[in-house]
């Protein structure tokens, strides 16, 4: 492997005019081109490679550079590039692939003019067109299943944030489709669509930005996901900065090719993972699960993108296999990540339905909160006007509940209204619904049932509360109810009904408490005072 430094005339080249210029470059297997422009690179053969196994010479990932190559006895060259008019549609976008139909003598050379957009490291080869084909259609396989793993996530990202309405999916969304549109440019899977390949041929601009914008969005969603607004203030103002010369980056992206543009978005990707790494351990150590999402997840991922920005900037030669992993890496974070997101929809809605359950039911009794057996009520009364079937209304509460309170405190009267609400329920059909009104007082729908049975109904629930004292705290204290009972009338709204079930309650304390009074005939005036 040799290099000639410059961009003499061609046919000056391949006559051998500067056959004394070109250098020993390398290792022998890697094009490693540092500058941007054009350069002129050499392939010796060190031993007869025979042409019996059809071999091609292989330049592995070659991404957006383009090439012009001669064979021994070419007086035109192929030209190579992944997109564009000169892309070789019977290969994959893995490499650049060259037939050697005579194979090489020893000795004999392959000359390759390269355009490098960008710094590059190329892997050399040759593959018998067997071995060529079948990891050509390992690659596509790999590579479509990565690619359609990414835009599946996005879908996916996108029906939660329309469902959910949280900002975070809208993050992951775009980030995976910019991560996707980032690795289809640079990758060549843009090809399938020639106009589109036709003006993006060459050109490092939009994968520059496309990966920028893929970095912001990145930070954005593992700042919403883990929380760091809450919890590690500090790590998500630096993820800001990031942020911040990501877009700037991205801004000069859009203007220019220099190679200091990539140089420093490598620096700031760099920081930016390691900041993620540092809030996933802290979070993960103090038991965030978020955060060990992430952990998981991104760890992979951030060892693959930190060894691929060591192997661009040519700190680090790396492995052959890194160019695989490291989209693979982005498909796995993302799938983790997703499945976090799912965990986390469930720990809301587990949330939601705690708080729907703690608004559906009164905290001290376990009864219907009074908004729930108000809703029933109504629902009952429609249901038994249309079917025609009786309904009851029982309305009670505790016969001098204020002198309790005022006596042993509201502890005592708490555990009493408690105490009182469980006998009641226990003497109640598993049909029937018993919601807290308001501070003592309890109503209880008996579907299905006449007045008579219904101050049955009532009178159980009487004598299972006064039937042996309540022990609350350090006080025994003797309690009995006083019940009003109405049946639901003809044309009678809710209300009404209430009303009278009120007005029977009140006829129960007025004749001494303690006492079961059914409401017989509709009486609609207000509510009276009890004492």
């Amino acid at each position: 492997m040799s290099r000639l430094e410059g961009d003499p005339v061609p046919a000056r080249v391949l006559t051998g005019d500067f056959d004394d210029d070109f250098v020993p470059h390398g290792d022998g297997r890697t094009i490693r081109e540092e500058r941007i422009g054009i350069h002129w690179w050499r392939i010796t053969a060190l031993e007869a490679i025979p042409a019996d196994r059809d071999p091609r010479l292989v330049l592995h990932f070659p991404y957006l550079s383009r090439a012009e190559i001669w064979r021994p006895g070419d007086l035109l060259p192929l030209r190579r590039a992944l997109m564009g008019q000169d892309a070789d549609l019977a290969h994959s976008a893995r490499a650049f692939f060259v037939p050697l139909p005579r194979g090489l003598e020893r000795g004999q050379h392959v000359d390759i003019r390269l355009h490098t957009p960008t710094p590059i490291a190329i892997e050399v080869s040759v593959e018998p067109a067997v071995q060529s084909h079948r990891q050509d259609l390992a690659y596509a396989s790999w590579r479509a299943a990565v690619l359609v793993t990414m835009m599946v996530l996005a879908v996916l990202a996108f029906g939660f944030w329309g469902g959910v309405g949280e900002r975070a999916y809208l993050y992951l969304m775009i980030a995976l489709l910019c991560q996707v549109l980032y690795l289809a440019t640079l990758g060549g899977d843009l090809r399938v669509f020639p106009e589109l390949a036709e003006r993006l041929a060459g050109d490092p601009r939009a994968g520059r930005v496309f990966g920028f914008l893929a970095l912001v969005t990145s930070n954005g969603f593992l700042a919403h996901f883990m929380e760091l607004r809450q919890h590690q203030p500090r790590v998500l103002r630096s993820l800001h900065i990031c942020n911040g010369l990501a877009l700037l980056l991205a801004a000069l992206a859009v203007f220019s090719v220099s190679r200091y543009v990539a140089l420093a978005g490598n620096l700031v990707i760099l920081a930016s993972v390691l900041l993620v790494l540092f809030a996933s351990v802290s979070g993960s150590l103090r038991g965030q699960r978020s955060a060990r999402f992430v952990l998981v997840s991104w760890l992979p991922l951030m060892a693959l993108v930190t060894m691929r920005v060591l192997q661009v900037l040519g700190v680090w030669a790396g492995p052959y296999w890194l160019a695989y992993a490291y989209p693979a890496g982005f498909a796995i974070a993302g799938l983790v990540v997703t499945i976090g997101l799912s965990d986390k929809m469930q720990e809301l809605r587990r949330d939601r339905d705690q708080a729907s359950q703690m608004a559906s039911y009164d905290a001290l009794t376990g009864t219907s909160s009074r908004p729930v057996i108000e809703d029933l009520l109504r629902t009952s009364v429609d249901e038994a006007h249309k079917s025609g079937m009786p309904l009851s209304l029982v309305f009670f509460d505790i016969d001098h509940f204020k002198l309790i309170n005022d006596t042993h405190g509201h502890r005592v009267g708490d555990e009493c209204i408690r105490i009182v609400a469980l006998r009641v329920r226990n003497r109640l059909r598993t049909y029937d619904q018993i919601g807290r009104y308001g501070g003592d007082e309890m109503m209880v729908l008996l579907p299905c049932t006449g007045l008579k049975e219904a101050i049955g109904v009532a009178e159980n629930m009487r004598s299972a509360v006064n039937c042996r004292p309540i022990a609350a705290e350090d006080a025994v204290v003797d309690v009995t109810l006083s019940l009003g009972v109405a049946e639901l009338q003809p044309g009678e709204t809710p209300e009404q009904l209430l009303e009278r079930a009120d007005a029977a309650l009140y006829a129960s304390k007025s004749a001494g408490r303690d006492r079961v009074i059914g409401h017989i005939r509709p009486m609609f005036s207000g509510r009276g005072a009890r004492a």
